[in-house]
């Protein structure tokens, strides 16, 4: 029997794939991706996410405005609210700290996470969360707000293993992309064997980041498969039992209304 997967993070949304979307959801039933959640990026993308979402009763998804929109696309906290209160909608993101291309101010982005943190208490949903050159920050505000009480996942995990147990300490979930799959990942690697097994999820982050053997290739959920194959293979587990905590493990975090391990159409 053929494992049964989740791609806890993507972007089917986009319009990336707007002309096959159909055709890329069967490719991931065949490869038995059995559901995936779409992660909201910016705000006028919350209701086509939820039509999605809507569409399949294994599809989920979670709204957010990403750190690299602009100032000005910060969400209103009743907008938040609002979009948080369909029951498909299971997650607060995705959100975080990204200093990789910001240059002055940085209090407007560590408030729009505040915000979203501050949703995700409300709600008891969790956080889904992006960092890139900004880990003691990410890490200062998720306790200073209080993120603990609603936990959630540093989704594309790229950081160290200081981060990853100070991240498991709050009670976040860790979730490794197409990046662990990298030559050039190694310490990444390393990483990934120490997370506890109850505390592990994949994802694809498709479009982007297409895992190896397809690396170069637009990303889609079908490749998490490729994810699951070289977590397995690295932490020295079977693939089948990888398979099955990180369903758990989805279930636990974010509590869907549908048993996932049914295959979506």
């Amino acid at each position: 029997m053929q494992a049964c997967l989740v791609d806890s993070h993507c972007h089917l949304d986009f319009s990336d794939f707007a002309e096959d979307r159909s055709a890329v959801l069967e490719r991931a039933r065949q490869a038995g991706v059995q559901s995936l959640l779409i992660a909201a990026v910016r705000q006028p993308d919350w209701e086509r996410v939820r039509s999605l979402a809507a569409s399949e009763p294994h599809i989920w998804g979670a709204a957010g405005v990403h750190p690299n929109e602009p100032q000005e696309e910060t969400p209103s906290y009743e907008d938040l609210l609002a979009a948080l209160a369909y029951e498909k909608i299971l997650a607060v993101g995705e959100t975080g700290l990204d200093y990789y291309r910001l240059e002055g101010d940085k209090g407007w982005q560590q408030e729009r996470l505040a915000l979203h943190i501050a949703a995700a208490r409300v709600t008891r949903k969790p956080l889904i969360i992006h960092t890139r050159e900004a880990a003691a920050d990410t890490l200062a505000l998720l306790r200073s707000e209080g993120a603990q009480d609603c936990g959630g996942v540093i989704h594309c995990f790229t950081e160290n293993a200081e981060f990853a147990r100070a991240a498991l300490d709050l009670g976040f979930y860790i979730s490794f992309s197409g990046i662990v799959t990298f030559k050039n990942a190694r310490d990444l690697q390393e990483v990934a064997k120490t997370i506890p097994l109850d505390r592990l999820l994949i994802e694809t982050d498709a479009p982007f980041l297409a895992p190896v053997p397809m690396r170069g290739k637009r990303n889609e959920p079908a490749f998490v498969a490729h994810v699951a194959a070289f977590l397995a293979t690295l932490r020295r587990t079977d693939l089948d039992l990888l398979a099955q905590a990180t369903l758990e493990n989805f279930k636990r975090l974010f509590r869907p209304t549908e048993d996932p391990c049914v295959s979506i159409s």
